[in-house]
């Protein structure tokens, strides 16, 4: 406990000394001798580095060339590859020097479009090594959103590859490329697509270069010199109105922070093997597939499956047991399905995983019941913890490597050193104990942390408005009188499905163009399985068949914003409850699908709207 109480104090009373002492333990061009600018709005400004040198080249440089690198587990495919830090040099360096040969120069954006594969890392790689400015876009989005992101991002190039697999579905990702292309404005010079045996691509007409072809013909490029604040990637996340975001993260400030996470939260030390279950088109991929562990040396698992049915209950385990990982981070939705599918463990290996120390969790509120059927079935501290695509790394924690062990269920832990955390009600001020208000983050926040959203100052500000001096998180919550905090959900119209951070507004946006549909409510329901999901409630304009309207709702979700949004259940109802100002009572629909007890309220418009959909939905 001394040295979390001890590091969280220094944090606070000295952000600068704490923050310039963490620097050092990166490699610096040159070492910044500036914490926190406020004129500039970052850190290290007179820092020079560069991210992929830190992830890459000075392990080869210290002597760890032969250590492993990344472990590729792809059981859809069959495929195991393994990568030492000198091999992964000579794969970025190559790749860096096949996207510098399409023109690309420092600041410019290169989309990355691609599964959970290795050239996908080389790809991220290449673009921080060059100075070039990457944004990955989950592959299960469908075109519209893919558009939408080109247009924001302006790319002058993109990377993809043929196809992705999820599960045992085979995802052709030509024609979505295609059609994404055909729907931005903004014109894409050049794409390069990596062939994959499982399903290539016709490219015969040039729409595409090959991947393999372009690679032959480069010439492996050195790292560039970058400023500290100079951006290192955009990361797309869903915004209140559908419209994404793109969060700005720099490049001395992301490197400090995820370093120094591994060691004094994960508890992870060089060589060590760290396994993130998650996707690189998500911010826990970014950080603690590729960046976090890279940086510190340790051995990383890039994994290419599901939790269930790749090919069973067991495969996490075994690949644990495999590649002797020390510490797991996933998302509660995977444990619960492995839960699902092997209750009584008869799956788990006889080993006992003897690598194995702590079990992270993030992405979504972990249920206690979860936590305790884990640790039971482990032995070994299940922790939950807390952060955003906007943080880029966790803020709230049991911070493992600086002595703190301390957990309860239901709570996401305590603040990580460099965050300031405050719980406050609508005028700003503190509430006590055990009542729920905003959290908010006390300014500056730490490294790590974004400092500008792609093209968008308005919205980034509006972060930073409600609580002058403070960072709105959009999360309600509570301390409790232990010091632990609990995150009870969102302010706004994001949930959190399966550990994807998605916007209702966007999906009732997709509901309102299906013809019938007169008016829609989305909203995010309690699911044991994947923590919520979202569920809409349609007003039809005609007396047509109701389950064709129900059909036509799902499937056009589906194709605006891809299967990871899938509204999967829609009621269709005579009205939506309204109060007497026109505002749909989300909470009370929320109430209903939840199977709660409803109250009417005191503002409501049209009270027999509620008991009509009571009668039809229960």
């Amino acid at each position: 406990m001394h040295d979390y109480e001890k590091s969280i104090a220094d944090s606070i009373a000295d952000p600068d000394r704490f923050w310039l002492e963490a620097s050092s333990e990166i490699d610096w061009i040159a070492a910044p001798s500036i914490g926190w600018d406020e004129d500039s709005n970052s850190w290290f400004p007179d820092g020079r580095m560069n991210s992929c040198y830190n992830a890459v080249d000075r392990h080869v440089d210290s002597g760890r060339a032969d250590q492993q690198a990344i472990i590729y587990e792809s059981p859809v495919t069959g495929q195991r590859q393994t990568f030492t830090y000198r091999e992964l040099q000579a794969e970025v360096a190559k790749t860096a020097g096949m996207i510098a040969a399409q023109g690309v120069q420092k600041g410019d954006r290169v989309i990355i479009y691609m599964p959970m594969i290795p050239q996908t890392v080389f790809a991220m790689l290449a673009c921080a090594r060059i100075g070039a400015i990457h944004s990955v876009v989950f592959g299960g989005f469908a075109p519209p959103e893919l558009a939408k992101r080109i247009d924001d991002a302006e790319p002058k190039l993109l990377l993809t590859a043929s196809c992705g697999i999820e599960g045992k579905k085979i995802i052709p990702y030509q024609p979505l490329v295609v059609e994404s292309l055909a729907l931005a404005e903004h014109h894409v010079p050049a794409v390069i697509m990596y062939q994959r045996e499982t399903l290539p691509a016709d490219i015969a007409d040039g729409w595409a270069q090959d991947w393999s072809d372009q690679l032959a013909k480069a010439e492996p490029a050195d790292c560039v010199p970058l400023m500290s604040s100079d951006p290192l990637y955009i990361l797309y996340t869903s915004g209140t109105t559908g419209t994404p975001k793109g969060v700005v993260r720099d490049n001395g400030g992301h490197a400090v922070a995820l370093n120094w996470s591994m060691r004094h939260i994960y508890g992870l030390m060089p060589g060590e093997c760290f396994w993130a279950a998650s996707d690189v088109g998500w911010v826990v991929g970014h950080s603690y597939i590729v960046y976090a562990p890279l940086f510190a040396g340790a051995t990383v698992v890039l994994y290419e499956g599901k939790p269930v049915g790749t090919p069973d209950a067991g495969e996490f385990w075994r690949i644990i047991e495999r590649n002797q990982v020390s510490v797991f981070f996933t998302a509660p939705t995977a444990i619960r399905a492995i839960r699902k599918d092997d209750e009584n463990g008869e799956l788990y290996p006889a080993s006992d995983l003897p690598s194995l120390r702590a079990i992270f969790l993030a992405g979504e509120r972990a249920d206690p019941d979860t936590i305790k059927w884990l640790e039971q079935r482990l032995g070994r501290p299940v922790i939950d913890h807390w952060w955003q695509t906007e943080l880029g790394w966790p803020a709230l924690a049991t911070s493992l490597g600086l002595g703190d062990v301390r957990r309860k269920a239901g709570s996401a832990g305590f603040p990580v050193p460099g965050y300031s955390f405050h719980v406050l009600d609508d005028d700003g001020e503190p509430v006590p104990a055990g009542k729920v208000g905003s959290i908010s983050i006390k300014c500056p926040l730490p490294p790590g942390c974004y400092q500008s959203l792609w093209g968008n100052r308005e919205g980034y500000q509006k972060a930073f408005i409600t609580y002058p001096g403070y960072y709105e998180t959009g999360d309600a919550g509570f301390r409790d009188a232990d010091g632990f905090m609990h995150v009870m959900g969102r302010t706004d119209d994001i949930i959190n499905v399966a550990g994807h951070r998605l916007s209702t507004g966007q999906m009732e946006g997709a509901l309102a163009e299906v013809e019938g549909v007169s008016e829609c409510a989305v909203i995010g329901a309690d699911d044991q399985l994947k923590g919520m999901i979202p569920v809409a409630f349609v007003v039809a304009s005609t007396q047509d068949n109701e389950k064709e309207l129900a059909a036509a709702c799902i499937a056009h979700a589906r194709s605006e914003i891809g299967a990871v949004a899938s509204v999967r259940t829609i009621h269709v109802v005579a009205a939506l409850p309204k109060t007497r100002s026109g505002k749909i009572l989300r909470s009370t629909l929320r109430a209903i699908a939840n199977g709660q007890v409803v109250t009417m309220p005191n503002t409501i418009e049209n009270p027999e709207a509620i008991k009509a959909i009571l009668s039809k939905v229960r």
